[in-house]
């Protein structure tokens, strides 16, 4: 199953605009959004709305809070993300209602299910699809099906393999694991293998499920004329298929612990900074081999999206490195990277490398140049722009163009949410500022981010709809809670995509209309 091509050659050297929108947020689905109609609805209020991007969290499987940064796979996708009423459509499964619910529309369409019960119907359909593939697929289809493991097969083989050891060890870390598959002796490997074969057909089927749908749906995408802009987290999970297959890539004893571990030093959003947790990489073993492993993370992402951002990108020049024994991250040291060679490689093997820089937090002189030198945008979010200071790199006037501009990101609080919570003061200087009255929000920042020089304004749905604290997607440093805003078509005001375009079009983001997509 090879990716379709894009239609639009992605760029970020002209004005565009684009909405960011988790699919988990969309209406229906089942536990939450899905890659089903409502996600081909949301292009068509894209296109309609003037709109040339979609932007996305990370889309693989997630932990146990839902959360799209914390995975147990490298470039998996997240199963709960596939619909099944297309696989209903195939003719694999006969039914998506859930026969044990009094309400079954309900649960598929309520704006904040994330339920146990509604993810374990999924799974067990799921389970009935294969099944009915098996029995009543086309040669074509399983012709495709096959194609997939041999393409796919780089991650596929290790994680189907590590997926199907989690369940059968309850879900507890591969280092509490017999010590033989710990340590992936050859022998207990190959004895897993052929004991687990059911579950392991089962977990690699469900990914091609969900690689098939995405596919689709991107190429419908690119076809209206909206490129899709995802995100990679830089670093993994500790419980996660390629730490546990390529361990010497990691900094870990002999046990399999970190030595060290990822964080942030305090800041905007916590006291004592953000302690991640996760392993930190030997970059001395990565250089070995040309940073194979990387290599190989960044071919799938570039199959799923046009644009891709580097989260963190900061730690590819220097990464905060805290000691795997300590409680917060206020302990730790600044570690060089070596972020100039491996992304010398790999633009070498990618010449198409659309990449964004996440370059939030402490950001330094070095870290500029290492993005600069590249030539990759940089990120700029006006809630943090309004200390007065005249040098904030993300106030409007300081803005340049080869930046993606948002009013606020997954991370922060809406835009009504946030100019609510601020001290009146602070509240004064945005006004003055932007020149609007208190009730302008948050239209007013909306067009302040569109109004920017910077070439890709992104705006999120929640302030299109006005929403307060309550649709909140993110508050960092709280694992629990977060994740599950959704929204409904009943929410959106009429007429609303006319309004957009509008100011899409007065701030010179319009796309390129269909009559010059004709032919291409």
């Amino acid at each position: 199953m090879k990716p379709i091509s894009t239609i639009l050659t992605p760029t970020l050297d002209n004005r565009q605009a684009g909405i960011l929108l988790h699919p988990t947020s969309l209406p229906g689905g089942t536990g939450h959004g899905d890659l089903g109609k409502n996600a081909y609805r949301f292009v068509d209020f894209l296109k309609a709305g003037g709109f040339s991007i979609w932007q996305t969290l990370p889309l693989g499987p997630t932990d146990a809070y839902n959360n799209p940064y914390s995975s147990p796979s490298v470039n998996g996708g997240n199963t709960w993300l596939i619909s099944l009423d297309k696989l209903v459509e195939r003719g694999w499964l006969e039914s998506a209602a859930n026969p044990d619910s009094t309400d079954s529309a309900t649960v598929r369409q309520q704006k904040a299910s994330f339920s146990p019960e509604a993810f374990a119907w999924h799974k067990r359909c799921l389970t009935q699809a294969r099944a009915g593939f098996l029995k009543k697929a086309t040669g074509e289809e399983k012709g495709s099906y096959e194609a997939f493991l041999a393409e796919q097969g780089y991650w596929l083989d290790d994680y189907s393999l590590f997926e199907a050891l989690r369940q059968q060890y309850g879900d507890v870390s591969w280092r509490e694991w017999p010590t033989t598959l710990r340590d992936r002796e050859q022998m207990a490997m190959e004895g897993v293998r052929e004991a687990l074969a059911e579950v392991i057909g089962q977990v690699r089927f469900e990914q091609f499920l969900f690689f098939q749908q995405w596919f689709e749906l991107k190429q419908y995408a690119n076809r209206q004329g909206v490129s899709l802009f995802g995100d990679m987290p830089i670093f993994v999970n500790l419980d996660n298929a390629s730490v546990w297959a390529h361990r010497h890539y990691f900094r870990l004893d002999e046990q399999g612990q970190p030595v060290v571990v990822t964080g942030v030093p305090p800041d905007y959003f916590s006291e004592t900074g953000q302690l991640w947790g996760n392993p930190h990489y030997d970059w001395e073993r990565m250089r070995q081999d040309e940073f194979l492993w990387w290599q190989n993370r960044f071919r799938g992402h570039l199959q799923l999206f046009d644009i891709l951002r580097i989260d963190h990108f900061r730690g590819f020049e220097a990464h905060w490195e805290v000691s795997g024994k300590d409680k917060t991250a206020m302990n730790g040291r600044w570690v060089e990277a070596p972020g100039m060679e491996l992304f010398t490689v790999l633009r070498e093997k990618f010449p198409s490398l659309p990449l964004v820089a996440e370059d939030l937090g402490e950001i330094t002189p070095e870290v500029d140049a290492l993005r600069d030198h590249f030539g990759l945008p940089g990120m700029r979010v006006l809630q943090f722009g309004f200390d007065g200071n005249s040098d904030n790199p993300h106030v409007p006037h300081t803005h340049t163009a080869n930046s993606v501009v948002y009013a606020g990101t997954h991370d922060n609080d809406t835009t009504l949410g946030w100019f609510k919570g601020l001290p009146d003061a602070e509240r004064k200087k945005v006004r003055n500022y932007l020149n609007v009255h208190e009730k302008s929000f948050p239209k007013a920042l909306m067009r302040a981010a569109l109004a920017s020089v910077g070439n890709l304004a992104i705006l999120t749905m929640q302030d299109i709809l006005g929403l307060d604290s309550k649709g909140r997607m993110n508050l960092p440093g709280v694992a629990k809670g977060n994740w599950q805003w959704r929204f409904s078509w009943d929410d959106v005001p009429e007429g609303i995509e006319t309004e957009l375009r509008s100011l899409v079009a007065l701030y010179g983001r319009a796309p390129r209309s269909l009559s010059d997509l004709e032919g291409v």
